[in-house]
């Protein structure tokens, strides 16, 4: 009898290490799921700069928000890649759309499906590629993201120019 609850227990660590092992956990102690939606969130606007908190990017790993310029709505999205967070342009032109998934390595354009590179922003495949995702430098101070508005402008018209 003794053999048979050794079998057991000995079965039931070997099941809880397999799925242990079957979840990948990230440094934020969440599971990595890929692909990752973006959050919508709201920034702040404020004379020239707009900011983020940075604890939405590290809590939800994607997300995108608008900002209101004189030339329109901008959508911009900001996701965390390899321990970095990244900003950029959160448009793809041809199609008209907004929103990008994270996966793995890659953004995937949430209509058509182009899929550029999580780094760099340039395409690698799709009906898009044409539309490189231009980055927006930023700074960290007090818990928040801050851009430049003269940047996002910058990097939205980038982006929906033709390369």
């Amino acid at each position: 009898m003794n053999i048979k609850l050794i079998g057991m227990v000995l079965l039931a660590i070997a099941v809880s290490l397999v799925a242990a092992g079957c979840t990948d956990v990230g440094s934020s102690g969440k599971a990595n799921a890929s692909p990752v939606k973006a959050t919508w969130i709201t920034a702040e606007v404020s004379a020239d700069q707009v900011s983020i908190p940075l604890s939405f990017v590290e809590e939800n790993t994607n997300v995108h928000f608008k900002v209101n310029t004189d030339s329109g709505e901008i959508a911009v999205m900001a996701y965390r890649f390899n321990d970095e967070i990244f900003v950029r342009s959160n448009v793809c032109p041809p199609c008209n759309s907004i929103g990008f998934s994270l996966d793995k390595d890659t953004l995937v354009c949430d209509s058509c499906g182009t899929v550029f590179d999580a780094a760099e922003g340039t395409g690698i495949g799709g009906g898009c590629v044409s539309f490189p995702k231009e980055s927006i430098p930023y700074t960290v101070s007090d818990g928040n993201i801050v851009m430049k508005l003269d940047d996002v402008v910058t990097a939205h018209e980038k982006t929906v120019e033709i390369s």
